[in-house]
C-alpha cells in the first residue's frame, strides 16, 4: 500500500531481495512456522549455520535475535 510508511530496518540490518521457487518458499515457511520463527528469521538462521560450518561467519557478526516479538520499549 503506497500510503503506509516503510518499516525501518535499523542501522544494523540490511534488506535483501531473494527470489525463490514457490515450492521452496512454501517448505521454508512451513519449517519456520514449526520452529516458531518468521520465514525471514529462518533464512537468516540457515545462512548463519552455513557460514559457520564453512568457516566464513565473521567474528563481529551480531548474535541472532531471539524468537518471538521483541519486548516493547517503555
Amino acid at each position: 500500500m503506497p500510503d503506509e510508511p516503510a518499516r525501518p530496518t535499523g542501522p544494523d540490518r540490511k534488506a535483501v531481495l531473494l527470489r525463490l521457487d514457490p515450492a521452496l518458499h512454501e517448505a521454508l515457511t512451513r519449517w519456520a512456522a514449526d520452529e516458531l520463527r518468521s520465514t525471514n528469521a529462518q533464512v537468516e538462521l540457515l545462512i548463519r549455520e552455513a557460514l559457520r560450518r564453512h568457516g566464513w561467519l565473521p567474528k563481529e557478526a551480531q548474535a541472532p535475535r531471539g524468537r518471538g516479538r521483541p519486548p516493547k520499549e517503555r
